[in-house]
């Protein structure tokens, strides 16, 4: 399974992205899906992760402000990120949990900029 994220760019505070995921290869390999953050010589941190059910959790400091979602049949997932602040801006990176164990899958980043 390769994960391929696309969907990042600029855009002025209180703007919105719209960030999706697919996983190309066995899909159905993967379960629970999620975006995390990171920067260069920082640590990695969770923004939010999907079932394969709809079951959603967020980090406190998106609540109210993203959405995550996904359309298994389409082995996708998005991240609806509106009212967008400065602190949001990071590189994004989509992840998915392997069904039968091991490693999860990670993707490439995709970069957010939110310019004050």
């Amino acid at each position: 399974v390769q994960l391929q994220a696309s969907g990042g760019g600029l855009v002025q505070a209180g703007g919105s992205l719209r960030l999706s995921c697919v996983a190309t290869g066995s899909g159905f390999s993967v379960t629970t899906m999620g975006w995390y953050r990171q920067r260069p010589g920082k640590q990695g941190l969770f923004v939010a992760m999907i079932t394969r059910s709809g079951s959603a959790t967020y980090a406190d400091s998106v609540k109210g402000r993203f959405t995550i979602s996904r359309d298994n049949s389409k082995d996708t997932m998005y991240l609806q990120m509106n009212d967008l602040k400065p602190e949001d801006t990071d590189v994004y990176y989509c992840n998915a949990v392997r069904r039968f164990g091991g490693p999860d899958y990670w993707g490439r980043g995709t970069l957010v900029t939110v310019s004050s």
